[in-house]
C-alpha cells in the first residue's frame, strides 16, 4: 500500500509541475477520451449478415445488388445511421434548418447531417488530444488557466471548422449562382423564343452552363428530373427557390409562376428579368469597385506610412538623439 500511495503521489506531483493546478484533472479528462476513442471503433463496426449474399443470389445480382441498394438508399451511411439519435438534431424545426444548410452548401446525401455532426464531434476530440499533447510536451502554462486555454482552445476550434466549412460553402454557392444567373437567364430566352417548352429550356441550360457554373446546373437539373417524374411545376419551382435560398432566384421564380397563372407570354417575361438580371450584375460590380479604395486605404496606412514616417523623420530623430547624449 506504501508503494501504491507513494507511486500515486509522484506521479500527481509531476502532472501538477507539469501542467500547473489543474493537471491531474487534465491528465483525467485526456486518459477519458482515448478510453471513448478506443471504444468507437468497435462500436461502429456492425456484423455482417449471413444471409446477404443468399439473398443475393436468390434475385441472381450478387454483383450488381450492393450498388443498387447504395442508390436507393441516396449514399446513406449505415454505420453512422445506427447513431442518428445522436448525430442527428431531435427537434424537428432544429434538424430541418440544418438539413436545409447542408443542401445549400451541394450536401445532398442523406448522412449530411451525420456526417456534419460525426466531422465537429471528431474534429473536437482531436483538438483535445492536440492540446492535451502539446501542455504535456511544451510543460503547460505559467497558470492553471493557461494550461486550460491550451487544452480547450484547439477542441473549439476542431469543433466549429466544419460549420465554418459549410457557411463558406454557402457563401461560395450562392456567389456561383448570383454570378450566372443572368447568363442562364439570356440562355433560356433564346432556347424559347426558338420555339422550346420551358422544359426542355431547362433541360438545355442545364447541360449548357454546367462546365462555367456546375452549382447553377445542379439546380435546374433537379428542376428538369421532378418535372420529368410528374411534380407540379409551381412546386418544383418553388422548392428550387428554397434550396437555392437567393432573393433575384426567387423573384424569378415568382416571375415564371404569375405568368403561367395569368397566361401571359413567358418568353416577354424572361426578356424583361434577364435585362433587369444584367443591370443588377453591373451594379454588383461597380459597387465593388466603389468599395476597393476604402479597403486599400487601411493597407495603405500600414505599410506606406509608417515607413514614409521613418524616412522623413528619422535623421531628424537621430540627430537630436546624438546632441542630447554628446551634450
Amino acid at each position: 500500500m506504501e508503494f501504491i500511495s507513494g507511486l500515486f503521489n509522484s506521479v500527481n506531483e509531476f502532472l501538477v509541475a507539469q501542467l500547473g493546478e489543474l493537471g491531474p484533472l487534465i491528465a483525467v479528462g485526456g486518459l477519458g477520451v482515448l478510453l471513448v476513442l478506443a471504444v468507437l471503433p468497435s462500436l461502429l463496426k456492425k456484423q455482417k449478415d449471413p444471409f446477404k449474399s443468399v439473398r443475393e443470389t436468390r434475385d441472381g445480382h450478387a454483383a450488381s445488388g450492393g450498388k443498387k441498394d447504395r442508390l436507393r438508399q441516396g449514399g446513406k451511411n449505415e454505420k453512422l445511421d445506427r447513431f442518428a439519435q445522436y448525430l442527428e438534431p431531435q427537434d424537428e424545426k432544429e434538424l430541418s434548418a440544418t438539413q436545409l444548410e447542408m443542401i445549400r452548401a451541394g450536401y445532398r446525401s442523406k448522412s449530411a447531417i451525420q456526417m456534419f455532426s460525426f466531422a465537429k464531434l471528431a474534429l473536437g476530440i482531436g483538438g483535445l488530444l492536440l492540446g492535451t499533447l502539446y501542455a504535456l510536451i511544451s510543460g503547460g502554462g505559467e497558470s492553471a488557466q493557461s494550461s486550460i486555454l491550451m487544452v480547450l482552445v484547439p477542441g473549439v476550434v476542431g469543433y466549429y471548422a466544419p460549420k465554418y466549412w459549410v457557411q463558406r460553402r454557402v457563401q461560395s454557392r450562392e456567389e456561383e449562382i448570383n454570378g450566372g444567373f443572368p447568363d442562364a437567364l439570356d440562355l433560356m430566352l433564346v432556347c424559347v423564343e426558338a420555339g422550346q417548352s420551358l422544359d426542355q429550356a431547362i433541360i438545355k441550360v442545364a447541360r449548357e452552363i454546367k462546365p462555367s457554373y456546375p452549382a447553377l446546373a445542379e439546380e435546374f437539373e433537379i428542376v428538369s428530373f421532378e418535372m420529368k417524374a410528374g411534380k407540379d411545376r409551381t412546386k418544383v419551382l418553388r422548392d428550387m427557390g428554397e434550396r437555392v435560398g437567393i432573393q433575384d432566384v426567387n423573384s424569378f421564380i415568382t416571375t415564371l409562376i404569375q405568368s403561367s397563372t395569368f397566361g401571359t407570354s413567358i418568353a416577354e417575361a424572361l426578356r424583361v428579368y434577364a435585362d433587369e438580371m444584367r443591370d443588377k450584375r453591373v451594379l454588383r460590380a461597380e459597387e465593388k469597385a466603389n468599395k476597393l479604395p476604402t479597403k486599400l486605404t487601411l493597407f495603405t496606412m500600414m505599410f506606406c506610412v509608417p515607413p514614409l514616417l521613418i524616412i522623413l523623420i528619422g535623421p531628424s530623430v537621430y540627430g537630436i538623439a546624438q546632441d542630447l547624449g554628446g551634450g
